[in-house]
């Protein structure tokens, strides 16, 4: 087995949503604050290993009223539950350089199971010489099955927020055993 350890690269890695508003519009938000690693196996992906832990408050939208609401009690309720997690506990190959990463995500306490397909845009030096393995994921959830239940009826029908939350992973993963900063 070839397995390296990685880290997630926190200045090059993103970790992005969208979920639908007013049911027409869409608004799109970050978590700023998250730390991961990546036990890669580049000779077979499906032995591969992920690990992600994200800070609920760090929650961005651009909007600082909205991002209160969502660090509330009617949503994320970052006082109780500081963390969202994600594990893998199996990577299928789906051909190319796409996968399926199948793994626990806990929001809330709340944990299932979910998907997100991923493509491994493979191995690279950056110009420090630390070797960097990249990835991009997406996925969705509904929302409500973590908890997140807080919504409003609009008077012309519909609700404010929806259900479904797109999320997309954008990961620069260094080699652990890196020692100069990028």
């Amino acid at each position: 087995m070839t397995t390296q350890s990685f880290n997630l690269d926190l200045t090059h890695s993103s970790v992005s949503f969208s979920v639908r508003h007013m049911v027409f519009a869409k608004v799109r938000g970050r978590f700023d604050a998250f730390r991961g690693t990546v036990a890669l196996d580049s000779e077979d992906l499906t032995r591969s290993k992920v690990k992600v832990e994200i800070d609920a408050a760090s929650i961005d939208t651009g909007t600082p009223d909205r991002d209160t609401h969502l660090r509330s009690a009617d949503f994320f309720d970052v006082e109780q539950f500081p963390k969202l997690a994600f594990e893998s506990t199996k990577i299928e190959a789906l051909g190319g350089e796409r996968y399926a990463v199948h793994g626990r995500l806990t929001i809330r306490d709340v944990t299932r199971d979910v998907v997100l397909n991923a493509e491994y845009g493979g191995l690279a030096k950056d110009p420090w010489g630390n070797q960097r393995a990249l990835f991009t994921a997406i996925g969705s959830l509904d929302r409500r099955d973590y908890g997140l239940k807080w919504n409003q009826t609009l008077e012309a029908g519909g609700v404010l927020v929806g259900e479904k939350v797109e999320l997309e992973l954008e990961v620069q993963a260094v080699n652990a055993a890196a020692t100069k900063a990028a």
